[in-house]
């Protein structure tokens, strides 16, 4: 149910629903990815850390979680950091199209950012 209502937007919910997975099955790993990019979405970033940090400790850094923390530091505009854990994602997965897109977003954001870098 906590991926349902995540892919529909409603991250307040799937939180609820990640969180009660975790604390009936504290080993799924799935569950603390999902919780952790539900707190992203929801902007509770230390939460996050947390989650992904349960994720790390049961099933090491996967190239999920890495193009997860990727997105999550981009929300919060590390967009270094964004970059470094897109890379190592990318470096194990090249074809992986969720990595490939970020990337592209975060390229994009860059584009951006400087556009609106005012003359000097």
């Amino acid at each position: 149910m906590g991926e349902e209502y995540f892919n529909r937007g409603i991250y307040g919910t799937a939180e609820k629903y990640f969180q009660s997975a975790v604390e009936k099955a504290p080993k799924d790993v799935s569950a603390w990815i999902g919780l952790a990019a539900s707190y992203d979405r929801l902007g509770r970033f230390d939460l996050a850390d947390h989650a992904y940090g349960q994720a790390i400790k049961l099933g090491g850094e996967t190239t999920q979680i890495l193009n997860n923390l990727g997105y999550s530091y981009m929300l919060r505009g590390k967009l270094t950091a964004a970059r470094t854990k897109f890379m190592e994602a990318y470096r194990r997965e090249p074809d992986n199209p969720t990595v490939l897109n970020n990337i592209n977003l975060l390229n994009s954001s860059y584009r951006f950012i400087e556009r609106e870098l005012p003359p000097q």
